[in-house]
């Protein structure tokens, strides 16, 4: 498959998709805060999720299917409006705990729900499929398969934003312990987490075609 793509191109892109990752965004800000407020494990389950969700996208980009939500207003704020309110939702779930335990934060069912999360955050965004439907075609030699050009370019993209959102989560991990010795920054733990998810579910419910 490596075939369909020169080395230049190659990279290139994957020069412009670690800078475009590096970049503040809700993708990267979601991860650097559950690093610093729950640890480099959560962080790394948020990151795998994120680039699942990514997944999604490559395939509906392969597809052609991302076009809908470039040309239809009611699909592209219909998806939007699904992922705000779901965002509001884990908002809404963070202020019902008095407390968030630091000390659970590695259990399986935990790793789980914030990989899960990070997958239907980033496929309820119409913003990353506009993204990599406007991004990812602007690699391709349409002398070459198309399709096959663009699950590669999908997949470099992936790699290289799961790269730079896990060393995002090992370094804001080092706040944790911090974060853990303070008893009044803990008790406002989920308070801070709730402020997060309703900050990036208003720039999500706010963004146009």
């Amino acid at each position: 498959m490596l075939e369909v793509l020169s080395i230049e191109t190659i990279i290139t892109f994957i020069t412009a998709s670690v800078v475009l990752s590096l970049v503040p965004g809700p993708d990267n800000l979601f991860v650097m805060s559950n690093s610093a407020l729950k640890g480099w494990k959560i962080g790394l389950y948020t990151t795998l999720g994120l680039c699942t969700g990514l997944i999604g996208h490559t395939i509906l980009v392969a597809i052609g299917v991302s076009v809908v939500f470039q040309t239809s207003a009611i699909a592209f704020n219909g998806l939007k409006i699904i992922g705000a309110f779901y965002l509001v939702y884990l908002a809404w779930l963070s202020i019902q705990n008095k407390e968030l335990n630091l000390g659970k934060a590695s259990q399986n069912s935990s790793n789980k729900s914030y990989y899960l999360t990070g997958v239907v955050m980033n496929l309820t965004n119409p913003k990353v499929a506009i993204f990599f439907l406007v991004f990812l075609p602007q690699f391709v030699n349409s002398n070459n398969n198309v399709s096959s050009q663009i699950f590669l370019l999908g997949l470099l993209f992936i790699f290289s934003a799961f790269f730079v959102f896990t060393s995002i989560a090992y370094l804001s991990s080092f706040l944790e312990g911090t974060l853990k010795k303070s008893k009044t920054i803990n008790k406002n733990l989920n308070l801070v987490a709730a402020l997060i998810y309703i900050a990036l579910a208003v720039n999500l419910f706010f963004v146009h075609l």
